[in-house]
């Protein structure tokens, strides 16, 4: 079965082609990726130091169709040859999903094919099972296993028991933690998007020159709070006026030594209290080199294989959507979808799937 995914949740316009042979098989499901196309408005939205929903939606107007001609190219397909077409159907920003998914329904429409809505954030928890760490043996064989979700908007830890069942252990309770990236890297005057340009920053940074807060850290559940963080970091620009380029890279370097201990503890506090010895962290922040380098440590102390997905699916893109959608039709056929009813929602939490 092949399924064509349709990533347009927000300022990333991802498509791809999965056969659903690979993983029905228990192969090295990143085997059966046969394609994959992803365009990036970064350039254009950095004019305006974030996203603009308009201009976002345009854009994935624009380029849907160039895109699909492109993978359908590389998967050595035709388009009347793919047998479902999966979309975001949300959470996201609502012009940017309706683009997907009135591209997804028209065709599939006029192809008498059927159409499967996913969750963006299921994308993103099942991405890891297409890395090519894998190779050698069946994700299948991953389950359960804890999740870390974290990116620009959302931050969650999740207990993966199958395909569709999740269990939130804990999550923000104000910003995420890419958002958070994001708001410090304005405050410093950096360039967007803000979490990289943080990140860079940090590794000029001397340890110690600033301390700041790690909240929730040592609270006895298993949720987040960046926005105390955020404020500690205003303040210190405030209290400065002028800021040099090292007394950014100092505070940026405190910044994100606090956010990669808040995001250790609790994990490492949810690997005890679920028995877990797997942790999959996905989403846009997972491409982190620090919180990489945090997580390797924990990895090593406490025995836990950690997994990510491939650096170019960290971030949005069509390939986390055409797994998802082909793994849950292979569980579930009656998902699949013939009406042509938009049903974005832009607000959706993973415990209404």
């Amino acid at each position: 079965m092949y399924i064509l995914g349709i990533e347009t949740s927000c300022d990333e316009t991802g498509i791809a082609v999965y056969d659903s042979r690979f993983w029905e098989s228990k192969q090295p499901a990143y085997l059966g990726l046969l394609g994959q196309s992803l365009f990036s408005q970064v350039k254009m939205h950095e004019l305006y130091g974030g996203v603009v929903p308009e201009l976002a939606s345009r854009d994935h107007i624009r380029v849907s169709l160039p895109l699909i001609e492109d993978c359908l190219k590389q998967s050595q397909l035709q388009l009347q040859e793919i047998d479902a077409f999966a979309y975001t159907k949300g959470p996201g920003l609502a012009g940017a999903l309706l683009v997907g998914t009135s591209i997804a329904k028209s065709i599939a429409f006029g192809l008498s094919k059927k159409t499967i809505g996913i969750h963006h954030l299921e994308g993103h928890l099942l991405s890891p099972l297409l890395s090519p760490e894998l190779e050698s043996s069946s994700p299948h064989h991953l389950f359960p296993f804890l999740a870390l979700l974290v990116s620009g908007g959302h931050t969650q830890i999740m207990l993966v028991k199958d395909i569709g069942v999740y269990e939130t252990l804990g999550e923000t309770l104000d910003d995420a933690a890419g958002e958070a990236f994001d708001k410090t890297a304005k405050l410093l005057g950096l360039s967007y998007p803000g979490g990289p340009a943080v990140s860079q920053l940090a590794k000029k940074g001397t340890v110690g020159k600033f301390q700041l807060p790690r909240p929730l850290m040592h609270s006895k559940n298993l949720d987040f709070s960046f926005a105390g963080l955020k404020t500690a970091v205003l303040t210190q620009v405030k209290l400065k006026g002028v800021m040099d380029e090292q007394f950014k890279a100092d505070l940026a370097l405190a910044f994100v030594d606090a956010v990669v201990d808040v995001l250790c503890k609790k994990v490492k506090d949810a690997l005890i209290l679920t028995g877990c010895k797997t942790l999959v962290v996905a989403g846009g922040v997972g491409a982190n080199s620090q919180l990489r380098d945090g997580f390797k440590t924990l990895r090593e102390k406490t025995n836990t294989h950690v997994l990510y997905p491939p650096l170019d699916l960290c971030t949005d893109n069509g390939a986390m959507i055409a797994f998802a959608g082909a793994v849950k039709l292979l569980q579930n056929p009656t998902l699949a979808d013939t009406s042509l009813g938009f049903d974005v929602l832009p607000r959706w939490s993973l415990s209404e799937l």
